[in-house]
């Protein structure tokens, strides 16, 4: 299972729930905003969970929320880099987007692992 995280690329993701069946400006305007939003209030809550908690446990919980609210960082700069006039097109010319949608759906669950999408982000952004 663990092999599957080494095909989820971070950009192609962003772009491909950007783009959905139709491309619309709308979709995109709300993916960017829906990652946005994920960052924001994923880290605001996971701090609040995790400060305002007395036991392990309840910290445990604001760090996993951090982390996710971290991924979420992630998708929301590849999403801003995308909204540029011509860039999400460019990055999805070639593509099967019926074909990419239907297998980001199911790798898009690995956002609940705290700081992944950052570190396979990271990783990729590195290697170009």
């Amino acid at each position: 299972m663990l092999g599957t995280v080494g095909l989820v690329d971070v950009r192609r993701l962003a772009a491909v729930d950007m783009y959905g069946s139709a491309g619309s400006r709308l979709r995109r305007r709300l993916i960017l905003a829906e990652f946005v939003v994920g960052a924001a209030g994923g880290i605001a809550l996971g701090l609040l969970v995790a400060f305002r908690g007395t036991s392990v446990g309840r910290r445990l919980i604001g760090a996993w929320i951090v982390g996710i609210g971290i991924n979420y960082v992630a998708l929301a700069v590849h999403a801003a880099s995308l909204s540029r006039r011509g860039v999400l097109d460019a990055e999805l010319a070639g593509v099967d987007v019926w074909r990419e949608l239907r297998r980001y759906s199911y790798l898009q669950f690995w956002i609940v692992v705290p700081l992944l999408m950052a570190v396979l982000s990271v990783r990729h952004v590195r290697r170009r």
